[in-house]
C-alpha cells in the first residue's frame, strides 16, 4: 500500500557544469574474463579473492595473483577494485586485516566494501586507500551517502532499485549539504529481486547467506500465488519473483546527464564471452553518447524523458528492426538474457518487471513454430538465424527438460523459413505449434569475441597525446601524457637538421609517432609546435617512439603506494570493555525478559493480555499505530490503577505488581528520496521510541528513543560499537546471519547488554520493490492505478516443495516475503544467559490471538526456567500452523 501524498520528486534533473565520462567498470571471475573486459574496453574491473566475497561460487583470484593481475591492468590504464563485500564475523577479523593488508600492498585501487567494521578497519590501517560502499549497504538516499563519507567511503554504489530521478534527487541533495561523494550505478545485468544486503532468503531456507556470498538464487524459482486460501490462475506465470536483466543502453544519455561517475556491469558468474560482448557493447555505446552530448549544439537524439525503454526487449510480441541498434540489443540478448529492460530507471512498472515466464537464460526470440512437417520446423522469423546456431523450443514449461539443438539448414519461402535439424538431435514429437523459438548459442559470434582477447598482444588502445618541440641544432622532444595523467618525455639522439627532402610536418609526425600497433597505445591528438623546416632519420623517430611506450608502460605499472600502518591492529578498535567478570554478574542479577513484535492489533490485545513489558509494532499501515500506543497507555494506566489498589495503608513495600509496558514502533525497511513523510507519520504515534532500520531513520530518529534492528547487519564487534558509539542506540539486534557459535563471539566480544537476539520469527526472506500485489492481482502499473490488493487480500506464495510463505505490503508499496515456518533458536536460550545476554525477541506474522499467546507463554516458561528448549520446540512442533525448525542459529558453524 501507499499513501497518495506526493513523494516530492518532481523536480528539473539535476545538472553539472560540465559532462564527466562515467568510468566503465565490467566484472572479473577469472583471469581470461579481466582479459577480456581490457581487450573490449573497460576502465576498471572488480575481481573477489578466495574469501569474504559476494560471488563464492566465481572461480575468483587468489592473493598470489594480486601483484601479477595489478601490474597488468595498471600498464594497460585499467583499474583493479577487490570485492570485500560481505558481512565479516567476529573470529575472522584477524584474517580480514591481513587479507586487507595483502589487498592495500598490492596497490589495489579500491577495496568494494559491505560491512561497517570492516570500513573502519581498513581506514584505520590506511588513512589514504580507496573504500566504495558496496550496493549490499543498501543505500538509497542521501543520508545512506553521507553515512558512507562519514564512515570513510569514496564513493557509494547505489541500490539498484533507484531510479533517475531519485538519483539527481539524491545528487541534488548531497551537493546542497555538501555530503557529496561520487556515485555509481548498474547499468547491465542480472537484476535481485530483493534489496542487496537485506535478502535473508538462502539463509532461511538453507543456511546459505547472500550476504556471504553464498546466494541459491530461489528468486528464479516458480512459485504459485494463493489469494484468500484460492490457488491464482496464472496460466504460464510462474516465475513470481524472477527480474528481467538490467539494460541501460536506452538510458545512457541520461545516466551521463545525471553525473553517475561509474557505470557497472554485473556477471562475475558468467564467462569471458559474456564480458567481452556486454563491455564492448556499452564501450561503444557510451563513447558515442559523450561524442553527441560534447557537441556545441546536440540535437539531442537521444531519449531525453526519464524512463527510456518502456517495453521489454526479448517477449514473443517484439518485432526485429530498431535501426542502428539492431546489432547492439542483439548482442546483448545472446549474452545472457531473460529478457532485458530498463529496471527500475524508469521508475516503478511492475507490470513489465517481471514477465514471469521464465527464470532462466533464453537468448533472442525467433518467432513461433507454424508447422512441422518432413522433419522441418517452419517459423515466421523475428531475427536472423544460420546453420549452426544452438536452439530451444518454448512450450511454456521451462522447469521441464526443453527440446532444443543446432540447426543444420535454414530454407526461406516467402515470409516463412523452414529450419532442418541434424538426424536425432530432436525429438520432433516433443515440439508443437505455437511454441516459442529462441536463438541460445550463436558460434559465430562466440569465436569473434574469444578472438577480441586471444593472444599476448594489446587489442583495445588508449590515446595518448603528443606535443612535439625542437629547434635546428638541438634535439627533437616529443612529450607524451596517457588518459591518467602519466606524462613522459623523450629526446632524440641526433639533433635536428634543416630540411632538404621529406620535412618533419605534422603529417609526417602523425605517421611515424601513430605506428602503435601491438601495444596498449594508439595517437590522440599529436600538437607539432616547430617554427621550422627539420629533418631526422625515419629510425631515429621510431626509436623515440619505443622509447615512450617503454617508459609510459614503466610508469604505469609501478604499484599504487597507498599508507599502510603497520603498528595498529583490528583490536585498538575493539569495544573499550569486553565483558567483565562484574558486568556478567551484574547482567546475571537482571532477569531475562521477552519482547514481543506483532503485526496487527489482535496480536498486540493478546501480547498485553500476557503481561508482555516491551512491544513492537510493524504495521503495513503507520496510521494505525496511533491506536497501537493508545492501546498500550490504557494498558498502562490500567496497571497503575491494579497497582495502588493492592497497596493497605500499612504497606511497607508495593506488593509485586504488573510490569507497565513500553511500546516502539517500526518505520518502513526502505527510505528513499522524498519518502521522509512516512517517518513523520511514524513519529506522530508519539510512542515510546522506535525500531531503526536504515541510515535516513539514524538521522531523523536522533533524537528520540531507538533501537537498532536487524537491517543494520550488526555481525562482529567493530560494527556494533561503531552504531552504539555514534548513533546513542540503546540495543542493537545481532544480523540473523550469525550462528550460535558466531552469536557468542559476538557476545563475549562486546558488552551483551548492547543486543537483543531474536529466538523465534517468520524469517524475512525477500524484502523488494516489485510489488507482487500490483504485478499479478491489478493490471495497474503502480500503487495510482494497482486498485490496491493488498489491502483486500491475503496472499502467500506456494514454492516447489508446497511450503507456502506469507507476502506483506509496506506504506512503500515495498513487499516481504516471511518464511511460511517459523523458526526458533529456544534449545541456545540457556547458553545466551549464562554469556549476559537478557533481551530475547519472539515476532509474529499472521498467527491469532491463540496462537501469540500459546507461543508467548511458552518462551516466558523458558525464560524462567520451568521448561527446556527441547521441550519449547517439542512442544511448539506440536503446532503444526505454528510449524516451528531450527533456523539459521543452528547452522554449523563451519561456512
Amino acid at each position: 500500500m501507499k499513501s497518495d501524498i506526493s513523494d516530492g520528486l518532481r523536480l528539473r534533473p539535476f545538472s553539472q557544469p560540465s559532462l564527466q565520462r562515467p568510468e566503465l567498470l565490467a566484472p572479473a571471475g577469472n583471469w581470461d574474463c579481466a582479459k577480456a573486459a581490457v581487450e573490449n574496453g573497460a576502465d576498471a574491473i572488480y575481481f573477489g579473492l578466495d574469501r569474504f566475497n559476494a560471488r563464492m561460487r566465481a572461480q575468483n583470484f587468489t592473493e598470489a595473483d594480486l601483484p601479477q593481475l595489478m601490474t597488468f591492468l595498471h600498464r594497460r590504464g585499467v583499474k583493479g577494485y577487490v570485492t570485500v563485500n560481505t558481512l565479516i564475523f567476529p573470529k575472522e577479523l584477524a584474517e580480514a586485516q591481513q587479507y586487507l593488508r595483502t589487498i592495500i600492498a598490492a596497490g589495489v585501487d579500491a577495496v568494494i566494501v559491505q560491512d561497517v567494521g570492516i570500513c573502519r578497519l581498513i581506514r584505520h590501517l590506511s588513512p589514504d586507500f580507496p573504500i566504495h560502499a558496496s550496493t549490499q549497504m543498501t543505500i538509497t538516499s542521501a543520508a545512506g551517502v553521507e553515512f558512507a563519507k562519514f564512515l570513510g567511503c569514496q564513493l557509494v554504489v547505489l541500490a539498484r532499485e533507484c531510479s533517475l530521478q531519485e538519483i539527481n534527487k539524491i545528487q541534488q541533495q548531497i551537493a546542497q549539504q555538501e555530503t557529496s561523494l561520487p556515485l555509481e550505478v548498474f547499468v547491465h545485468g542480472a537484476l535481485c529481486v530483493a534489496y542487496s544486503g537485506q535478502c535473508l532468503t538462502s539463509e532461511a531456507l538453507g543456511g546459505r547467506s547472500a550476504n556471504r556470498g553464498e546466494c541459491a538464487q530461489a528468486c528464479r524459482m516458480p512459485y504459485d500465488l494463493i489469494a484468500d486460501g484460492e490457488v491464482v490462475n496464472l496460466k504460464e506465470r510462474k516465475y513470481l519473483l524472477s527480474p528481467q536483466d538490467l539494460a541501460g543502453l536506452n538510458v545512457l544519455p541520461d545516466l551521463v546527464k545525471s553525473g553517475v561517475t561509474c557505470l557497472k556491469i554485473e556477471g562475475r558468474l558468467k564467462a569471458p564471452e559474456y564480458v567481452a560482448n556486454v563491455t564492448r557493447v556499452y564501450r561503444q555505446a557510451l563513447d558515442s553518447v559523450m561524442t553527441e552530448l560534447e557537441r556545441p549544439n546536440p540535437l539531442t537524439p537521444f531519449p531525453t524523458s526519464v524512463g527510456g525503454i518502456k517495453t521489454p526487449l526479448s517477449v514473443s510480441e517484439r518485432g526485429w528492426g530498431r535501426g542502428q541498434s539492431d546489432q547492439e540489443h542483439y548482442n546483448l540478448e545472446m549474452a545472457f538474457s531473460r529478457g532485458l529492460y530498463t529496471g527500475w530507471f524508469g521508475g516503478i512498472n511492475n507490470q513489465e518487471l517481471v514477465h514471469a515466464r521464465f527464470g532462466k537464460k533464453r537468448g533472442v526470440y525467433l518467432g513461433e513454430v507454424s508447422r512441422i512437417h518432413n522433419e522441418q520446423v517452419t517459423v515466421k522469423l523475428e531475427a536472423p538465424v544460420k546453420p549452426g546456431d544452438g536452439i530451444v523450443f518454448d512450450c511454456g514449461h521451462p522447469e521441464a527438460k526443453e527440446e532444443g539443438g543446432r540447426v543444420y539448414a535454414v530454407v526461406s519461402k516467402g515470409k516463412e523459413t523452414m529450419l532442418t535439424f541434424g538426424r536425432n538431435d530432436l525429438n520432433l514429437r516433443r515440439v508443437h505449434i505455437g511454441d516459442r523459438i529462441w536463438k541460445t548459442s550463436d558460434p559465430e559470434l562466440d569465436k569473434q569475441l574469444r578472438q577480441s582477447f586471444a593472444g599476448e598482444n594489446p587489442q583495445f588502445q588508449r590515446p595518448i597525446d603528443l606535443e612535439i618541440y625542437g629547434e635546428v641544432g638541438q634535439p627533437l622532444i616529443a612529450i607524451a601524457r596517457d588518459q591518467l595523467g602519466n606524462i613522459v618525455q623523450v629526446e632524440s639522439a641526433i639533433s635536428l637538421v634543416k630540411a632538404h627532402t621529406k620535412p618533419l610536418d605534422t603529417d609526417r609526425l602523425q605517421e611515424q609517432f601513430g605506428r602503435l600497433g601491438n601495444t596498449p597505445f594508439c595517437l590522440g591528438t599529436l600538437t607539432n609546435h616547430l617554427s621550422g623546416i627539420f629533418m631526422l632519420p625515419v629510425s631515429e623517430l621510431n626509436r623515440m617512439r619505443r622509447e615512450i611506450v617503454v617508459q609510459l608502460e614503466e610508469l604505469r605499472s609501478q604499484p599504487k603506494r597507498w599508507q599502510l600502518r603497520s603498528d595498529v591492529s583490528f583490536q585498538d578498535l575493539l569495544p573499550s570493555s569486553s565483558p567483565s567478570f562484574s558486568t556478567l554478574q551484574e547482567a546475571k542479577a537482571t532477569s531475562p525478559s521477552l519482547i514481543v513484535l506483532v503485526r496487527n492489533l489482535k496480536q498486540l490485545q493478546a501480547a498485553l493480555k500476557a503481561g508482555i513489558e516491551t512491544l513492537y509494532c510493524e504495521f503495513e499501515d503507520p496510521r494505525a499505530y496511533r491506536e497501537a500506543v493508545q492501546m498500550v497507555r490504557q494498558q498502562k494506566q490500567k496497571n497503575k490503577a491494579d497497582n495502588s489498589s493492592l497497596l493497605t495503608p500499612n504497606s511497607q513495600l508495593p506488593t509485586p505488581h504488573s510490569p507497565l509496558p513500553t511500546i516502539w514502533v517500526a518505520p518502513p525497511r526502505i527510505t528513499k528520496p522524498g519518502e521522509n513523510w512516512i517517518l513523520q507519520q511514524v513519529r506522530a504515534c508519539e510512542a515510546d521510541g522506535y525500531l531503526i532500520r536504515n541510515y535516513d531513520q539514524l538521522q531523523f530518529f536522533a533524537q528520540d528513543r531507538c533501537i537498532g534492528d536487524f537491517s543494520l547487519n550488526v555481525a562482529n564487534p567493530l560494527t556494533a560499537d561503531y552504531f552504539q558509539q555514534h548513533f546513542s542506540l540503546e540495543r542493537l539486534t545481532a544480523s540473523y546471519d550469525l550462528n550460535i557459535t558466531q552469536l557468542q563471539d559476538l557476545l563475549t566480544s562486546c558488552p551483551p547488554q548492547w543486543f537483543e537476539v531474536t529466538i523465534h520469527q517468520h524469517m524475512p526472506m525477500f524484502h523488494m520493490e516489485h510489488c507482487v500485489f500490483c504485478a499479478f492481482l491489478s493490471t495497474g502499473t503502480d500503487y495510482t492505478n494497482c486498485g490496491r490488493p493488498c489491502e483486500k487480500q491475503e496472499v502467500k506464495l506456494r514454492d516447489r516443495v508446497g511450503s507456502e510463505h506469507v507476502l506483506k505490503a509496506d506504506v512503500g508499496c515495498r513487499n516481504t516475503v516471511f518464511n511460511g515456518t517459523a523458526q526458533t533458536g529456544a534449545e541456545y536460550v540457556q547458553r545466551l544467559i549464562e554469556l549476559g545476554l537478557r533481551r530475547f525477541r519472539i515476532e509474529f506474522v499472521n498467527e491469532t490471538p491463540e496462537q501469540v499467546s500459546k507461543t508467548i507463554h511458552c518462551y516466558s516458561q523458558l525464560l524462567q526456567g520451568e521448561i527446556t528448549g527441547s521441550q519449547l520446540w517439542r512442544e511448539l512442533k506440536l503446532q503444526n500452523q505454528l510449524g516451528v525448525t531450527r533456523g539459521p542459529m543452528g547452522v554449523s558453524a563451519l561456512r
